[in-house]
């Protein structure tokens, strides 16, 4: 089948984000399918494409994938209204793409809510099957976390979720919470199916991937790491605040380890300075296999989050399932499946929110107890192999993209 694929975020293994939608897009051409990706730019990002953009667009084959990415340069740490602005326009840009190509099926996944939109239109104007993929409940989430207020934009939005997922022959969802969401607005159950996000063995569990520890990290200091954006919804406050408790407690054999980027770190790097919290230390985004090679050094995985109830349930952290497939134990600081699973298999802590002396204790119990450290990590490893296997993922995938064929 020809499928035309929206991901406003795809990258490559060489960028630093996530690569849900190239695993995904591989398999389906390794099944004899024909892909079309079309996609934005990202800072820290790469799509595989190396060419000048010609009248805002560049396309290629990316080991079989024919990639269209249009110049519409997008980071974190972006204003609120510059990436609203980005996500119009990829939008805007992608319907045409629907109203003009050939194709079976599309597919679109979220976030922004608007990659929706050239489903919608496909649907509408060429009667063709349309599958969403849903990362996040929108407007939920940004309603939740208070970024957005304005009651018409909140309106508009909750009419753009509907359409999108009535349009849909069928919806993804990556997490429980996500699923009922979807439930909630009147889709009934055998049109949607969860699949979360999943593990990559062949980036983080390579036995070529060679330790990478930073050299001003002991190799007997307990290092945590943080993987992914610095943005309000990840709630990195609180892990400095728990950086100063160990500070209090004189616990310097203990260093955190921030890999990213994002609103937030101007300052989450300046309050480390301030504060004197020489046991956080910044890096800039890497590609993922490098990320490998870093995480591979590391003793515990942070699982953060804002203490805000949406995210609980309904949203699958790509940085949580690349931890467990290194073989990391994670450290959880908000309830909800998650911090189930890491309870329920033994591969990690998950401790209240909002609480810095709980935080900062779970990293001394597993500076202590290195032994039972070990044990978390091979049972972090096992759940990623028995549940979250990529491959196994993306046979759902497209098991569930054919279906709609029929």
């Amino acid at each position: 089948m020809k499928i035309l694929y929206f991901h406003q975020h795809f990258g490559i293994p060489s960028g630093s984000g996530g690569t849900r939608s190239y695993e995904f897009a591989k398999r389906l051409v390794n099944k004899g399918h024909a892909v079309t990706m079309i996609c934005g730019s990202a800072v820290h990002g790469n799509t595989g494409l190396q060419g000048a953009f010609i009248h805002g667009v560049r396309q290629g084959m990316v080991e079989g994938i024919n990639v269209i990415e249009f110049d519409l340069p997008y980071a974190n740490r972006q204003s609120f209204i510059k990436r609203t602005w980005q996500f119009v326009k990829f939008a805007y840009k992608s319907s045409l793409i629907a109203l003009r190509f050939e194709y079976d099926v599309v597919f679109a996944t979220s976030t922004p809510l608007t990659a929706g939109i050239p489903g919608i239109i496909a649907k509408i104007f060429h009667r063709k099957p349309f599958v969403f993929e849903v990362r996040d409940l929108w407007p939920e989430l940004p309603e939740a976390m208070g970024v957005i207020t304005n009651p018409v934009v909140l309106l508009l939005m909750g009419w753009l979720e509907w359409i999108s997922y009535h349009a849909a022959s069928g919806c993804i969802g990556l997490s429980p919470g996500i699923v009922e969401g979807i439930k909630r607005r009147g889709i009934s159950a055998d049109k949607i199916i969860m699949i979360p996000n999943g593990c990559d063995f062949d980036i983080f569990d390579n036995e070529n991937v060679k330790e990478e520890r930073p050299n001003f990290i002991s190799d007997t200091d307990l290092l945590a790491i943080f993987t992914g954006a610095h943005g309000l919804a990840n709630g990195l406050n609180a892990v400095l605040n728990a950086a100063v408790v160990l500070k209090k407690k004189n616990f310097n054999n203990i260093k955190i380890l921030f890999i990213g980027d994002g609103m937030l770190k101007p300052h989450l790097e300046k309050r480390a300075k301030d504060e004197q919290l020489d046991n956080c230390i910044f890096l800039d985004p890497v590609p993922k296999q490098q990320l490998a090679s870093l995480q591979k050094s590391a003793d515990v995985g942070l699982m953060i989050l804002a203490n805000v109830p949406a995210f609980y349930y309904g949203t699958s952290p790509n940085k949580f399932f690349d931890y467990i497939a290194t073989g990391l134990p994670v450290l959880n600081n908000y309830p909800g499946w998650l911090a189930e699973l890491i309870k329920i298999n033994n591969c990690g802590i998950a401790v209240a929110p909002d609480d810095p002396a709980a935080f900062a204790a779970a990293l001394i119990y597993m500076a202590e107890h290195r032994q039972e450290l070990k044990k978390m990590a091979s049972n972090a490893k096992s759940l990623a192999y028995r549940e979250f296997s990529r491959d196994k993922l993306a046979d759902d995938f497209i098991s569930f993209l054919e279906s709609h064929l029929k």
